[in-house]
């Protein structure tokens, strides 16, 4: 009995190894690497929700395999940064046990709250400036696209300060100013650095229309992109983080690393930044 196991044993490494090597010319390239990378975020949704194997081939969604929690619960860790202590320990335990309970958790292309968010370089007054740019899926005629959603431009933020309510309630026009045809209007571009001050209790500032009015107007121009995650809310009371990891060695690609639990109702407010 144990000479079959370890028969089977052998010839499944055999087989691995056959796998994930491959000879060009002279020399051999193991590919073990390569076939462990993360390298496609729609790879990275497949291999979450385990629609295909090792080598990328996808299973029909008839097998046992597709979607299967007991295989997710093995090949998950894998898709975590191991060298990052956010995504280790207790926390990615309690994780993957909500994700693979029961029917199981799993990844939407087109399910939303997902986002991508650019980092990238633009040519602003003279100077060169970092711009965070936030992008959504869209469902779009018979397919997708991405959409910008929101921006972040820490010149844009200062412009709106939220300011001492004292100081707010200093800045108002008399509810009979209509009776003087608005004479004291002028007030409200007396400091022009709080004319907000002047709108109502729901007033928000729109970040993604002032970058657009300024590129229109070219003065901000595009320079480069510098960098690119991921942040997803859709799995229930769990938010996650997905960055790329180029470097050697069976952990690198696109990984996750950063995670933390957040209940349903607190997401709403984080929501708002990525689609305000």
């Amino acid at each position: 009995m144990i000479r079959n196991i370890l028969i089977v044993i052998i010839l499944m490494a055999n087989l691995t190894s056959i796998a994930q090597q491959r000879q060009v010319g002279s020399f051999i390239i193991d590919e073990t690497e390569l076939y462990a990378m993360t390298k496609q975020m729609s790879q990275f949704f497949s291999r979450f929700n385990n629609e295909e194997d090792q080598f990328g081939k996808k299973y029909h969604p008839a097998s046992e395999q597709w979607r299967n929690n007991e295989i997710r619960r093995r090949i998950l860790p894998l898709l975590f940064d191991q060298q990052n202590q956010r995504t280790a320990g207790t926390l990615r335990e309690y994780f993957l046990d909500d994700l693979t309970a029961g029917k199981g958790h799993f990844l939407e292309f087109l399910g939303g709250r997902w986002y991508a968010e650019v980092s990238a370089t633009f040519e602003f007054q003279g100077r060169q400036v970092p711009i965070s740019l936030i992008l959504m899926i869209q469902r779009s005629g018979l397919g997708s696209k991405w959409v910008l959603t929101n921006v972040y431009f820490a010149q844009f933020n200062r412009m709106f300060p939220a300011g001492e309510i004292a100081e707010r309630e200093k800045h108002f026009l008399h509810p009979m100013s209509h009776e003087l045809d608005f004479m004291n209007i002028h007030k409200a571009f007396r400091q022009p650095e709080v004319i907000e001050y002047y709108a109502s209790d729901d007033f928000q500032p729109d970040y993604l229309s002032i970058f657009f009015y300024e590129v229109k107007l070219g003065r901000m121009k595009f320079v480069r992109v510098e960098s690119l995650k991921f942040h997803f809310f859709q799995i229930p009371n769990w938010y996650f983080e997905v960055s790329w990891f180029n470097r050697p060695g069976m952990n690198s690609g696109w990984l996750i690393s950063n995670l933390m639990f957040v209940k349903e109702d607190e997401k709403q407010p984080l929501l708002k930044f990525y689609e305000p």
